[in-house]
Parts: structure tokens; sequence; C-alpha cells
């Protein structure tokens, strides 16, 4: 039953590899500046290192927005998230896998009671609005940069095409590692609370933890999803927004690929807080979101003539759905599980148990020695209603 309800988790791995790879190569391959083969190898070579070495961050923002902590649970959020992720694929939108998740989260939160921690969803809603922003305005400084530098310089077309290309490889790499570093929380994020994996010792020296297993699990669903069909995707991301040329494909990927790793870094995280600077929450944001943002910006400071206004209608209009739909599907589904299935969704603590089957104690039934009954005594005594133990023991 373990490895079934995992099932879904990988499924959404897929997803987002399917959908969210457009977002590392897409420029790139949509310029035709990297073949689609060599391009799915690398992102998933480095989308598997960037998730086990450095998923846990955004992992526990994610978590702290609803702990679903039962594995029956966990399987319908994250099949409900696939599902809605998947869908928006087959309709060639680059939605956000991270909207999906956390609409998935607050149907499950709704449907099991379980507060909401708003200051954490106004947090990971607040990178919605953000990144794209920031994406757009480090592509303006980048596009900036190069074009001060390209033009200052002499160079021969053909060496400009090879050391485009290969920057194309070298930022992809990073961005397929950002991506893995701040996205698999979206995948594997809902199954660390119920995590059924023991933590290793490899070679007798070299920690490999639940969660790094889970992650790997995750990551590796990623890359069949960018194998099997990121494609499709790809093209729209990388042709029908805005018409993009080599280097400003560079520029793009780059611009995303910095959004996603400083939203996901302890490292850089703590260097801020040394300097005693403000820091970005460690959450896991859009990568569409940031590659659209950042082709945004670049058509801004190109003129924005050539931005296809439609299209982008198109993908916005998803990015608002797709928390709806996520959590409208979770509610419904988690209904079914729990009660045609009959499978638990929700692990309630010890706590809630105990008072929801042991009845209040009128304090008149008990006859109480003093002799014998201390304060100690009454302390440990399972009555739950307050007002009797303020009868026994006022003080």
């Amino acid at each position: 039953m373990i490895w079934f309800f995992l099932l879904s988790g990988l499924f959404l791995g897929w997803s987002l590899g399917a959908n969210d790879a457009a977002n590392i190569f897409g420029t790139a391959v949509g310029t035709r500046m990297v073949r689609f083969k060599v391009a799915a190898l690398i992102a998933s070579i480095f989308v598997i290192l960037g998730a086990v070495i450095s998923g846990a961050g955004t992992t526990e923002t994610l978590g702290s927005l609803g702990a679903v902590n039962a594995l029956a649970g966990s399987f319908t959020v994250a099949l409900m998230a696939g599902i809605t992720v998947a869908w928006m694929t087959r309709l060639n939108l680059p939605v956000s896998t991270s909207q999906a998740v956390v609409g998935a989260i607050i149907g499950w939160n709704i449907f099991t009671n379980s507060p909401t921690d708003l200051s954490v969803l106004f947090k990971i809603m607040g990178t919605w609005v953000f990144s794209p922003i920031l994406a757009a305005v480090f592509a303006i400084i980048l596009f900036l940069i190069f074009k001060r530098y390209l033009g200052s310089i002499r160079i021969h077309m053909l060496q400009l095409d090879a050391y485009t290309r290969l920057g194309l490889i070298v930022v992809g790499a990073f961005g397929a590692y950002s991506l893995g570093a701040n996205n698999i929380a979206n995948v594997m994020g809902v199954f660390v609370p119920a995590s059924p994996f023991r933590d290793l010792s490899l070679f007798g020296t070299v920690g490999f933890s639940g969660t790094q297993q889970l992650f790997l699990l995750g990551s590796i669903a990623i890359a069949v999803g960018i194998y099997t069909y990121s494609y499709r995707v790809m093209t729209t991301v990388g042709n029908d927004i805005f018409k993009l040329t080599p280097i400003l494909a560079l520029i793009v990927v780059l611009s995303k690929s910095l959004v996603l790793f400083v939203f996901a870094s302890k490292g850089l995280e703590n260097i801020l807080i040394s300097l005693h600077l403000p820091t970005l929450p460690l959450v896991p944001v859009s990568s569409s979101q940031a590659i659209i943002g950042a082709i945004i910006g670049v058509g801004i400071v190109k003129g924005g003539k050539g931005i296809n206004y439609q299209i982008l209608g198109r993908i916005a209009f998803g990015w608002v759905v797709t928390p709806i739909i996520a959590g409208v599907f979770s509610f419904i589904a988690l209904f079914f599980v729990q009660n045609v299935f009959e499978q638990e969704v929700v692990r309630k603590d010890q706590k809630d148990n105990i008072s929801s089957i042991v009845k209040p104690v009128d304090v008149k039934d008990w006859t109480l020695d003093s002799e014998f009954l201390d304060i100690r005594d009454i302390s440990q005594t399972n009555i739950t209603n307050n007002k009797y133990m303020r009868k026994i023991c006022p003080q």
C-alpha cells in the first residue's frame, strides 16, 4: 500500500517534468540551439542533483501550510495536483505546479477541518506576484549587460554561436538544479510528514535521510516526464509568446534560474542573515511564472511590440484557475477516499483521540480519600473537564 500511495507523487513528478522542463530548455530547443535529447539528458541529471542535495528548504515552508500526515491523504493531494497539471499540459499551457499543490493542500485543510496558516499562504501567494516581476528585472539587467559587452568586442559569428550554445547548456544545467531544489517540495513535500522511509547510512559515513530518499524518487519521476512529454510545451514557451534569438534565450533562462535559486538557497539566506539584511522566503515558486516574467522583461526592453498578448492571456488565466481547480478536485477526491474506500486521510493526534472517547465524569460519582490521593495522583487522572478538576483541587 505504501508504494501504491506513492504512485500519485510519482505521477505529479512526471507532470512537473512534462510541464516545467520547458522553463529550463524550452527557449534553447525552440531556437534550435540545443537538441531535445541533449536538453532532456542534462535537465534530468541536474534536476535529480538539485532535489537530493538542496530540496529541504522549500519543503519546510510547504509543510507548515498544511501537514498532510496520513499516506492516503498525501496520495490524494498529490494525485489531484498532478491531474490538474497534466490537464493544463494537455492544453499546452505552462501552468504552475506550485499553485496546483498549494490549492490541493488547502482542499485537504478544508476537508479535514485543519487550520491553514494564513501567514504562510500569503507568503507563498506573494511569490506568485513577486517572482515573475523579479525575473523580468533580472532579464532587463542582463540584457543591458549583454548588449553593452557584445557591443564593445569584436567576435566572429561562428564563435558567438558556439559560446551561446555552450552558455545555454551551462545555464540550462543550473536551471535544472534550481528547479529540482525549489520544486521537489511540490512533488514529495506532502509525503514528508508521513514518510515510510528511514534514514540510512551509506558506506558507514554518508547519511541518506528518508526525506532525501523521497526526493530521489520524485526527481526520477520528473526526469521521466522530461523525456516523455515535455517537447510540446517547450515549443509553446520557446516560440509562441515572444520570438527569441539564442542570446535572448540565454538571458531568459539565466533570469529564471536565478529566481528559483534565490527562493531555494539556505546558504544565501544564512549570508543575508549574517549581514543583517532582509531575507527571501524559502518557498517553492513557479518556474513557469518566472520564465514568462523573464520573457516579458526581454520583450519590454525590446519595445514590447513582439509580445503575443493572446497567448499570454491564456497562460495567465491558467495560473488563476489552477489552484482553484486543484483545491476542488482534492476536496471531492478526499470525500471518496475516506467514505467509499475507507482510507484514513488524516491522522489525529493522541490528545484528540483521548478527548473524543473519554466522557466527562461527574465528581459526585467519585469518592476521594485525602489519605490516598494527593495532588500528583489528581494530575494523572483521565478527567477531561477542567471544571471538575477545579472542584477537586481548587489550588
